[in-house]
């Protein structure tokens, strides 16, 4: 031990070149210093005392968040004074450039615009990245509770049936997170969303939220099983089936509590694993006690029931972990584009809309596939954000994933696409944030289009906008979401299949 501990100072002393480490080492630090000064968002001299980054903030923490700021600009403000004049650039909120030392002539100056710079972001109001939650819901009466689940499966539904009946078609304390004109009737929206009861303590909670109990069937055998596609296109039935899976208040494993029997299977795996002559046939059963989800609502081909199935909506998730990445769009005065539309050409109506406006008019940007020249100066989705109007032809199938994307992008859908039922038609007013087209008047689409008033156009952009939510799919769900919308279409369909005689 003692040899080793002597060879090491040995090498320490007499073999290593001190000048030569020192030299590395400061050269190494010097650059350290250099790398730092670039890359941090903060002077290296005040970055111990820089405002704390905010990454959410709700409506109702605006005051604390407020007062928090102005605690760390105190506290910069007391350091600051220490510092040699420096000048500090506030072009952006979060950002503060370099501090330069500046003559003594120019003191007074650069105090003068510390003071404006400080002031300015006093009052500047905190950026919402998150939006607000719901607003808080209100408390259920014990008796309300307790009446419920005395009642069996049926009876509830008998009870909410006849409760929207009786209901008044008028709510003078409507819900904040519903916005009228999007809704044939708001308040029989929220009659049915929220199945209102008059009770001592006035409007109580959703009879739906209270009632509805669904019992999922287990797993199958491969390869007909519960694996949900989160992406792409169809990622509608995926994300209904995790979510549903996942969820608590509405799914029940007590099959004698359950008001609706979800089969979650994915029905391409299905079609690939079992499809075959007579598949569809001598199941009136079936038929009859089921409702189907489907995003290929389409009423003349007598497999889609207006009245009794549910149409779902394409939406296309490219990240499966950040579903709502990119969404928004520009302001009017900022889409020159007239109506816009990309796509394969296939189906009836596409080759159609092609050949009338394909390259014909500058104003009507109707493509195949994008092409490359025009998608290295503007990509698809920036095309949706610069367009007044997007088309949205039916291919294969009447419906189209172009029209979620056109509401997440705020661009206002133009369907073209006989014999569609959209989604959540039951309670939304279609007209108010989109434009049905048919198919016969395709060569007649600029000047329908050209026909709205500005006005009126400017009224649907703010729908479309006020619609997003109501097509969003959250990882986790919130009220009034697409989640609880399609639910809710399921759960206006099973209340049709109710009926009430004179003497119940």
């Amino acid at each position: 031990m003692n040899r080793i501990l002597r060879q090491i100072i040995i090498v320490l002393v007499f073999r290593v070149s001190w000048r030569k480490l020192l030299f590395v080492g400061s050269i190494i630090t010097f650059a350290g210093v250099v790398v730092q000064i670039y890359t941090l968002p903060y002077p290296l001299t005040i970055w111990i005392l820089s405002p704390p980054e905010t990454r959410l903030l709700y409506q109702s923490l605006n005051s604390n968040m407020r007062l928090s700021e102005k605690n760390s600009l105190a506290r910069f403000e007391q350091y600051e004074t220490h510092l040699v004049d420096p000048v500090i650039s506030t072009n952006t909120s979060h950002e503060l450039n370099q501090s330069v030392p500046i003559m003594e002539e120019g003191t007074k100056v650069s105090r003068q615009r510390d003071r404006i710079a400080r002031r300015r972001r006093r009052n500047m109001k905190p950026k919402i990245i998150a939006s607000p939650p719901p607003a808080p819901r209100r408390p259920v009466p014990h008796r309300l509770l307790r009446y419920l689940r005395s009642l069996t499966t049926d009876e509830a539904l008998v009870y909410a049936k006849k409760k929207i009946g009786n209901i008044s078609s008028v709510i003078d304390d409507p819900d904040p997170d519903l916005y009228a004109p999007l809704f044939r009737n708001v308040s029989i929206f929220q009659r049915y969303m929220s199945l209102a009861l008059i009770w001592v303590n006035g409007w109580s909670y959703e009879l739906m939220e209270l009632i509805l109990k669904v019992y999922i069937y287990q797993d199958g055998e491969r390869p007909i099983f519960h694996e949900p596609n989160l992406q792409g296109i169809y990622s509608s039935e995926g994300w209904f089936m995790k979510l549903m899976e996942e969820n608590r208040q509405f799914v029940t494993r007590d099959p004698e509590k359950a008001h609706l029997f979800y089969l979650p299977y994915s029905a391409r795996q299905l079609q690939m694993a079992l499809y075959g002559p007579y598949t569809l046939t001598k199941h009136e059963e079936l038929t009859k006690n089921t409702i189907k989800a489907l995003c290929n609502a389409d009423v003349s081909e007598g497999i889609f029931a207006a009245e009794k199935d549910v149409s779902l909506p394409e939406t296309t998730i490219r990240n499966p972990k950040r579903p709502l990445r990119g969404l928004g769009g520009k302001r009017v005065s900022q889409r020159p584009i007239l109506a816009f539309f990309a796509g394969n050409m296939h189906g009836r109506v596409r080759p159609t809309l092609l050949k009338v406006w394909g390259d014909k008019d500058e104003d009507m940007r109707i493509y195949g596939p994008l092409p490359n020249r025009v998608s290295r100066n503007m990509s698809y989705v920036e095309h949706m954000k610069s367009s007044k109007y997007c088309i949205c032809p039916m291919g294969y199938e009447v419906n189209s994933p172009r029209i979620v994307e056109a509401i997440y992008y705020e661009c206002v859908p133009v369907i073209i696409a006989d014999n569609f039922v959209p989604p959540l038609h039951e309670v939304l007013d279609w007209s108010a944030f989109s434009v049905i087209v048919d198919e016969k008047d395709i060569p007649k689409l600029k000047e329908v289009l050209l026909a709205i008033p500005l006005r009126r156009y400017q009224k649907m952009q703010i729908n479309v906008k006020m619609l997003q939510k109501h097509f969003h799919w959250n990882s986790r769900p919130i009220r009034y979401d697409m989640f609880h919308m399609i639910l809710h279409s399921i759960w206006h369909a099973r209340l049709n299949q109710i009926h009430i005689t004179q003497s119940s």
